[in-house]
């Protein structure tokens, strides 16, 4: 997003952090409801042409959205979907990826509350990597030709009762509804929102052997002091990296053997 959506964004991102903050709020409930209007607007063209119409005003559109959703769904959330109509938009599907990204916020949001973000966020990892090494999983879950019930079905099989209940309904909503997203693009961008939620970064680190919980956080606290922000680690054995670690914080890369910046580090982790 760019220009008036990047804007709109912010604003609905503030909207939602204020409206979580408080205990009367089921986040949960927020990001299924949030979840069932992007999947509404996303079928129907016409209606989001007209909630982001620049000629209509913003108080015709946000009537509109109580009139449509008002006893569909929560108040807070018609509230919350009616602040995202009255901002202007660059183009009709921003205000859809708008309310999709706030779903996926709202889902992180309940996970915070109930101390689970972490293991959300390592879970994320860990079905990525596991999409990544299984060709077979892999084209049944972005088979265009299947249904998003049979998809949804395959997807409980296997972290039903193994994952927590915040991971499934994000990699669900994601593996059913794509909307054009690639599955690795949609779990790494669920990491980064999930990285978000404490301000931090998201290091994936490769290296040859496991390592240890204490070469881990002597790891997370060389890159925090780099970057100048916490750092999550998820971390990948492969015994082929050279070096013995490879570090990928965004679309930088480092190599262990080679990166001068992380030569202190990596004398510890070798101690």
């Amino acid at each position: 997003m760019n220009g008036a959506s990047r804007e709109a964004l912010a604003a609905a991102r503030e909207r939602l952090d204020a409206l979580t903050d408080s205990t009367s709020v089921d986040a949960a409930r927020l990001a299924d409801e949030l979840a069932a209007v992007t999947a509404l607007l996303h079928r129907e063209v016409s209606l989001r042409r007209v909630l982001t119409d620049p000629a209509q005003s913003g108080e015709a559109k946000a009537e509109l959205v109580g009139r449509i959703l008002g006893g569909q769904i929560g108040t807070t959330t018609v509230d919350l979907v009616s602040g995202l109509v009255r901002s202007r938009w660059s183009q009709p599907r921003d205000l859809v990826d708008a309310l999709e990204q706030l779903a996926d916020v709202a889902d992180l949001t309940a996970a915070q509350q109930s101390a689970t973000l972490d293991d959300v966020e390592d879970e994320l990892f860990r079905f990525g990597r596991i999409v990544a090494s299984n060709t077979e999983l892999r084209s049944a879950l972005t088979d265009r030709a299947a249904g998003g019930q049979a998809k949804s079905a395959l997807l409980s099989s296997l972290l039903g009762g193994r994952a927590k209940a915040t991971t499934e309904r994000l990699v669900t909503r994601l593996v059913a509804a794509p909307r054009g997203r690639s599955l690795e693009g949609g779990l790494e961008s669920l990491s980064k929102l999930a990285a978000e939620r404490r301000d931090r970064m998201v290091a994936v680190v490769t290296s040859a052997v496991p390592l240890s919980d204490p070469q881990k956080r002597r790891l997370g606290a060389a890159l925090a002091k780099l970057y100048g922000r916490p750092m999550h680690l998820n971390l990948d054995v492969d015994p082929g990296v050279l070096g013995g670690i490879r570090v990928q914080v965004g679309d930088e890369i480092i190599n262990g053997s080679i990166a001068d910046r992380l030569e202190d580090a990596a004398r510890r982790l070798a101690s």
